[in-house]
């Protein structure tokens, strides 16, 4: 969706996107965890999680999830008049279920609300990560970015 600022904010309540699939690739597990150096067993071991874990197999970090709502919510929804945009913040995260590595996540977004501020404007979205093939979400969270014009 490629719309305007002014646009986005006739838009508030709605659903804006679903996404495309997105793997959850061991590799970008991997990566992850060299990244923030959280190497537990349980996210890189895939021999001693298909034993020990009650998933199977490892599974992706929660963080690792959220950690891609910003480029998710960019690739979903392109704002053509900006001149910059920021990650503000969360309101609430919740991960209802876990991302077994090798699985693939979409995300939904809906606008809960738009807002101006000193000198830019503060959207909330409502983003709720699906898991293919699981009944639950695998992530929930209320994402705020603020758009300078």
């Amino acid at each position: 969706m490629t719309i305007t600022l002014e646009e986005l904010r006739r838009l508030v309540g709605q659903e804006l996107a679903v996404t495309e699939w997105l793997e959850m690739s061991q590799e970008r597990i991997n990566l992850f965890a060299d990244t923030t150096d959280d190497h537990q067993w349980i996210h890189v071991d895939p021999e001693r999680a298909r034993r020990e874990s009650p998933y199977g197999a490892t599974i992706a970090h929660g963080f690792l999830t959220l950690s891609l709502l910003p480029q998710i919510v960019s690739d979903a929804i392109q704002l053509t008049d900006l001149r910059m945009a920021l990650n503000y913040g969360l309101n609430r995260v919740r991960f209802p279920a876990a991302v077994p590595a090798g699985s693939r996540i979409r995300a939904r977004i809906v606008l809960q609300s738009i807002r101006e501020v000193e000198g830019a404007t503060d959207a909330t979205y409502a983003v709720t990560i699906e898991n293919e093939g699981s009944e639950k979400p695998c992530c929930v969270a209320e994402w705020l970015a603020r758009y300078y014009k």
